[in-house]
């Protein structure tokens, strides 16, 4: 008579709901995804706070070129742009933005057909004497300094160029991840310690062992940084390659889109675009510098104040844009469409006319660099960046010192995925394959931990059968 060693159909103990019986492949997720994606988690972690000091160097180390002795004499801006254009021959104008305060330099920036995309030409002139004050190279629609871009770059692709952007698209996707997982375990916690204090499991511990130490810290610290690093995930997966383009694609879709002024003249029919780049030496601008003394008089006659760029049209049927670009709160981005002949206003777009989600959107974006609250802005983000650093490093300890095997607890006898009653586990996959749709390197590294537990249950069911053979 033979002995079927074959482990039953697991059979969820009465009393158990889905949450219970998810609970050890939300460990399990908890766990790959921190070990697998937690150098580039720290990686982010690590740039970004670099990035966080970037706004309070700047104004320091470049001081010389960002601002001037304030003074009453004001130079036509005319006279401005060209003194700026002089300095950077063989490029193309791009904008100009005239000093906010009389503190400030006037930025002329240019295409430059040398530089790789999103790089510009920046000449910095003083408006009080028309005095160039130096040149340099300034990146993204920011006008980020040489530092600041470097570090930025560092943060977005590790200097590795579009290959690079995978790295945080792929700590951005499993970031949240991560997260929901780990307050996932931590409300099936609270639950199991209800006779502690609720407060007990919102400090971390500081007696007890090593392990349940560290552990405690790695839990509350992970807790409170919770919503920012969700808000962190969500806003950076608008920069990726895969997400970023199906965020955009929504976006589109659903009428999202950050609203532009239109720029056809009356009559003409055309509308300018703005391609940036071209592999030949650029011809000038279709207009004359003194197109830009009558785009800020009007701007300002139409309460378009305080920091804002004048960006001219390619050709000659195309109107001068001027936008408010303040990204501190509370945020202002008007725009208009001028003619650059007569000053007649074109058009005009209201920030507060904006579609809600596009507001949300810039908000977003504004307060993941740190702009939109300023100071306290990347205090915050600086916190945030600290703490993913600490908390992946404490994962890690909390691994390697689980020993032989360094596996998490808690997995079932007949496996992660075996345990789960075929109707929730088709839920499970109909969630990874939407996740993947949506965001695609998620998906793939999801698609390969199933792939992954599978192949691990089947072998932990061999080794149990053999065992129970051999006993």
């Amino acid at each position: 008579m033979s002995v079927d060693h074959r482990p039953a159909p697991p059979r969820a103990p009465a009393g158990r709901g889905s949450a219970a019986l998810l609970r050890p492949l939300v460990l399990r997720v908890h766990f790959w995804g921190g070990v697998l994606v937690g150098p580039f988690l720290l990686l982010a972690a690590l740039t970004g706070f670099a990035y966080t000091l970037m706004p309070s160097l700047e104004p320091v180390v470049y001081r010389d070129e960002l601002t001037v002795s304030a003074s009453d004499a004001q130079v036509p801006l005319a006279d401005q742009v060209r003194a700026g254009t002089d300095a950077m021959p063989g490029t193309r104008l791009r904008s100009v933005r005239p000093g906010p305060t009389p503190a400030d330099t006037t930025q002329v920036i240019a295409d430059d057909p040398a530089l790789p995309d999103s790089y510009h030409r920046t000449a910095f002139v003083d408006p009080h004497t028309g005095d160039l004050r130096g040149v340099l190279e300034t990146y993204g629609s920011g006008e980020a300094m040489p530092l600041r871009a470097w570090v930025d770059q560092l943060h977005r692709t590790l200097h590795l160029g579009e290959p690079g952007r995978l790295y945080t698209e792929l700590a951005a996707s499993w970031l949240w991840v991560l997260v929901l997982a780990g307050l996932t375990l931590w409300v099936g916690l609270v639950r199991r310690r209800r006779r502690e204090r609720a407060s007990a499991l919102l400090v971390p511990r500081t007696r007890g062992g090593r392990r349940a130490r560290l552990l405690s810290w790695h839990a509350v610290v992970g807790l409170w940084a919770a919503a920012g690093l969700l808000f962190l995930s969500a806003t950076g997966l608008t920069w990726s390659t895969y997400a970023g383009e199906n965020i955009g694609a929504l976006r589109a879709q659903l009428s999202w889109e950050t609203p532009e002024p239109g720029t056809a003249l009356p009559g003409t029919g055309a509308h300018a675009g703005h391609d940036g780049h071209g592999g030949a030496p650029m011809p000038p601008v279709a207009t004359s510098p003194a197109s830009f003394d009558v785009a800020a008089r009007t701007a300002a006659d139409l309460g378009l104040d305080g920091l804002i760029e004048i960006t001219p049209g390619e050709e000659p049927s195309a109107a001068t844009t001027v936008r408010q670009i303040d990204r501190t709160w509370p945020e202002e981005h008007d725009a208009i469409a001028v003619d650059p002949d007569t000053g007649q206003v074109v058009d005009v777009v209201r920030f507060a006319d904006w579609p809600l989600a596009a507001k949300l959107a810039t908000y977003g974006i504004d307060a993941h660099m740190g702009y939109l609250f300023g100071v306290a802005n990347q205090v915050v983000l600086a916190v945030l960046a600290l703490g993913l650093a600490c908390v992946v490093v404490w994962g890690y300890v909390l691994w390697w010192r689980r020993g032989p095997g360094r596996r998490p607890g808690h997995v079932p006898a007949d496996g992660v995925l075996r345990s789960l009653p075929r109707g929730l586990l088709a839920a499970v996959v109909v969630v990874t394959i939407a996740v993947g749709v949506a965001v695609p390197l998620l998906g793939a590294s999801l698609l390969a931990f199933l792939l992954l537990e599978t192949l691990l249950d089947r072998r932990r069911v061999r080794e149990t059968a053999e065992a129970d053979q051999n006993a």
